[in-house]
């Protein structure tokens, strides 16, 4: 969702509130949209060489599976004018660039409850969304406001204009990973679905633990498209192939009580590796929910790259972040969509399109996944 992509903490003298970062004429759309599209994968076949990196090591760290790394088109074309290419032009995602990247380890799926409970077992890290916030961090919110929680999406009792994304967020008091949605909320045989209510610091926290660290935003693109030049989803160009869903996205009416249909097979957040994997055998690189990545935002960071004129090898992101609509929020990257995204808001879950995210925001449709370089 367009939603996802703004992230930020506000005060009010009132309440403490937390934001996160959603016929004839459909065939000529679709037909100019593949032209588009073809004209791009064109460029990508005969005029640009993609290389592999090393070889593949011998022994695979447990979950995790081989992006063998090499060249690419990374970014995307605006997408809407093809059919399900929603409202965002997405300009940060351009221009598209060519950037090469080192194969790597990545984790076949986003981290899950379940081994999120072994970390905090083991350590016992307490998450941001379990923690008091600071008078000094928020020096405008009343003293009653300042309690651990987090933000929590809420439909709407009937349609809305979407153009006020806190119409359907709320802070909740009480929210972390432990309880998703608040209080009344909880994770018991729930070991299979991604942990969320994950700030950017609590990703790292755990990666460091487990010996691995967050992607680039580069390398997490690179594996999600498997292989495939400039496709719209990280399977092709369709986003039902023969009338079959192949992520968990948003169906019906947005953001409405009882709107999302669950066609693809569930309304929430979906168990991990419910759909098929890509060419590299990662799951859930679109939709469910969104995934950190290591770099700063900046939404002309793509330019900065492609006015070198050279291939950009192993693109760590910009020195420091900037969102012109949230000049003074920190943010990082997050990629892939989520189970709260749809065509008639963001389609975030196009593979080669951007989100962000405050550092210090969580929510309940944001998680990560983690990676491990080769050793060398």
């Amino acid at each position: 969702m367009k939603s996802e992509a703004r992230n930020t903490k506000f005060e009010t003298n009132s309440k403490f509130q937390t934001w996160p970062n959603g016929g004839g004429r459909g065939a000529v759309l679709r037909f100019i949209c593949l032209l588009v599209f073809a004209a791009v994968g064109f460029f990508a076949t005969y005029g640009l060489t993609k290389f592999r990196s090393s070889s593949k090591p011998s022994e695979a760290p447990e979950g995790m599976v081989w992006i063998p790394g090499g060249e690419f088109l990374m970014g995307c074309e605006d997408p809407r004018s093809c059919p399900c290419g929603g409202p965002d032009a997405m300009n940060d995602a351009r221009p598209i660039h060519r950037v090469y990247v080192d194969g790597f380890w990545m984790d076949k799926t986003e981290v899950t409850n379940e081994q999120f409970v072994k970390f905090v077992e083991a350590t016992g890290y307490v998450t941001i969304a379990e923690r008091t916030p600071r008078a000094e961090d928020f020096p405008k919110a009343p003293p009653e406001n300042l309690v651990a929680g987090s933000t929590v999406f809420t439909p709407t009792p009937g349609p809305v204009p979407l153009n006020n994304h806190y119409q359907w967020w709320r802070y909740q008091k009480g929210a972390n990973w432990r309880h998703p949605t608040g209080p009344d909320s909880d994770i018991d045989g729930k070991g299979n679905l991604p942990v969320v209510q994950i700030a950017y610091d609590d990703a790292l926290a755990f990666c460091k633990w487990a010996g691995k660290r967050l992607p680039t935003e580069a390398e997490w693109e690179f594996a999600a498209r498997g292989g495939l030049e400039q496709k719209l989803y990280a399977w092709g160009d369709e986003l039902k192939p023969d009338g079959k869903w192949m992520a968990n996205v948003y169906q019906g009416k947005f953001p409405v009580q009882g709107g999302n249909t669950g066609e693809d097979g569930f309304v929430g957040i979906a168990p991990v590796a419910q759909y098929p994997a890509n060419a590299y055998g990662l799951h859930d690189v679109a939709g469910n929910v969104w995934e950190w990545c290591s770099d700063w935002y900046r939404p002309d960071y793509y330019e900065t790259l492609a006015k070198t004129g050279k291939i950009a090898r192993n693109p760590q992101g910009p020195s420091s972040s900037f969102d012109p609509l949230e000049p003074n929020q920190p943010k990082r990257v997050r990629r892939g969509g989520s189970f709260l995204c749809t065509d008639q808001y963001c389609t975030r879950y196009m593979v080669g399109s951007r989100g962000n995210g405050e550092v210090n925001t969580a929510s309940n449709h944001l998680g990560f996944r983690c990676v491990k370089s080769a050793q060398k």
